[in-house]
């Protein structure tokens, strides 16, 4: 009979998430791992996998609570779309620009070190893209439904174009443009979206 896990498993997969996160999957070894989260190689092995399995989980859980988050922010009643729209893209540029340690977004971050060689990875990724997307075009058809945003504009094109805003501003992020430029992009990207 196998004996019960004496760690806590949420923490040592936040733990394993942040050194990933930090250094990325091909800079980071199983040995960083295994000194980050005080287990050794073989209990890590045991619990989770060889360090592509472990990266997946951690990948999976970080995929999902962003996909949650979007969704608590986005979703309501078709009267506030319009708002709960401007402050969703708003928030990523605030959260972006607090991010001192530039560390990115790793959704973005793991697609652009491993989906072109990673299939599993890359499918990951595309779920996330498009669960992303669909909750922006949601709730801009909500906002158009409010007549906040002018109706005769596909709100699945709008919503590419935001999405691809967003990503676009935690590069630039990354990349140490200034929270003024960051917060300016948001804003001319709401700017842009067509009003009735």
């Amino acid at each position: 009979m196998a004996r019960p896990r004496s760690f806590d498993e949420r923490a040592v997969l936040r733990t394993a998430r942040d050194q990933f996160w930090a250094t990325g999957y091909a800079g980071t070894k199983i040995d960083d791992i295994a000194a980050a989260t005080g287990l050794g190689k073989g209990s890590l092995y045991g619990a989770f996998g060889d360090k592509h399995a472990l990266f997946l989980r951690v990948y999976d859980d970080y995929c999902t609570e962003a996909e949650e988050a979007t969704r608590r922010r986005l979703e309501g009643p078709d009267e506030t779309a319009y708002q709960r729209l401007r402050e969703h893209v708003i928030a990523i540029a605030e959260d972006t620009a607090a991010d001192t340690d530039r560390r990115g977004c790793l959704i973005a971050k793991s697609t652009a070190e491993c989906a072109q060689h990673d299939e599993a990875i890359a499918a990951r990724s595309q779920r996330a893209f498009r669960e992303l997307h669909d909750q922006l075009t949601g709730c801009i058809a909500a906002a158009q439904r409010a007549g906040d945003i002018a109706d005769g504009h596909d709100p699945a094109r709008l919503a590419s174009l935001l999405l691809a805003v967003n990503r676009g501003i935690e590069a630039l992020g990354k990349g140490g443009s200034s929270p003024a430029e960051l917060h300016a992009i948001a804003e001319t990207a709401l700017a842009v979206l067509p009003k009735p």
